[in-house]
């Protein structure tokens, strides 16, 4: 997990680059195009079997669609955010988790829990900062791919442990290509130099080895011991945006990144500690 996040964080800060010289669509396809040569050469050269009837199964297609509408959703929000916020926004993936399991699972809520998960959206507001003039609604779309990457997590948790971790890497790689080369003819095309296109095969290599990673540590690992690791993330953009881009957060935004690492922390530990009295 904490591989997996450093990866996704140096992908992030390559596209990022990227981003000021060709539209969002086109170099997120270009990048899942690249990603998808990669991962079908390495699915190659180990022997991993790619099977189209697991493929095709509605549990890795649902997790793809999931998946790639997200990373849609956060790439464009990145683009337009310093990669630290963006990152911190994505954090709250397990309070989003805590929520679902309230929600729709029907565990009780205790005032603690309760408490944890309220400091953790507000830790969330202080990283964003709503004003009512010039609000950046990209924040907001942030936390909507941040919504959508629990909902992927969970997802994940029910695809059928035979279906090999590099074959839903693929699946997902494949989605978000496929949507982003739907929105590029709605964007437009420019030609890419030299640099873009060696700055997104760089990045397809470190997504294709965080997709993996990823998928590996959620399905093997248990939920409560691994997601404390996501937060290696946060620190890779707090020292990468500041010195590729000189981004520093406010105070406001250093007290709810810390608001958000506690309460996150916190309900992983809970659930740690409930897992462990109930067995």
């Amino acid at each position: 997990m904490a591989g997996a996040m450093a990866c996704f964080v140096v992908n992030d800060m390559l596209v990022k680059i990227v981003s000021q010289a060709l539209p969002a669509a086109q170099l997120i396809f270009l990048r899942g195009l690249m990603a998808t040569v990669l991962i079908l050469a390495i699915a190659r050269i180990s022997g991993t079997p790619m099977r189209r009837a697991e493929l095709a199964q509605p549990a890795v297609m649902v997790r793809a669609a999931i998946d790639g509408i997200a990373s849609i959703f956060y790439l464009v929000s990145l683009f337009h955010l310093p990669i630290a916020n963006a990152t911190a926004i994505n954090m709250a993936s397990p309070l989003f988790i805590a929520l679902f399991a309230v929600l729709l699972l029907g565990e009780r809520i205790d005032a603690r829990r309760g408490l944890a998960i309220g400091a953790g959206f507000v830790g969330v507001l202080m990283v964003i900062q709503p004003r009512s003039e010039g609000f950046n609604a990209f924040s907001l779309l942030c936390l909507l791919a941040t919504f959508l990457h629990a909902v992927r997590d969970l997802a994940t948790r029910r695809i059928a442990p035979g279906i090999a971790s590099l074959a839903i890497t693929l699946t997902t790689a494949v989605a978000v290509t496929l949507m982003a080369g739907g929105l590029s003819v709605f964007q437009g095309w420019q030609t890419p130099g030299a640099f873009e296109l060696g700055m997104l095969a760089g990045a397809s290599v470190f997504l294709s080895a965080g997709y993996l990673m990823i998928i590996a540590s959620t399905r093997s690992g248990d939920l409560s011991v691994v997601a404390p690791f996501r937060y290696v993330g946060l620190l890779c953009a707090l020292v990468l945006g500041w010195l590729v881009w000189g981004d520093v957060p406010n105070a406001l935004g250093w007290l709810g990144i810390a608001l958000l690492l506690a309460a996150g922390l916190y309900l992983i530990e809970r659930e740690r500690a409930r897992r462990v009295t109930a067995s």
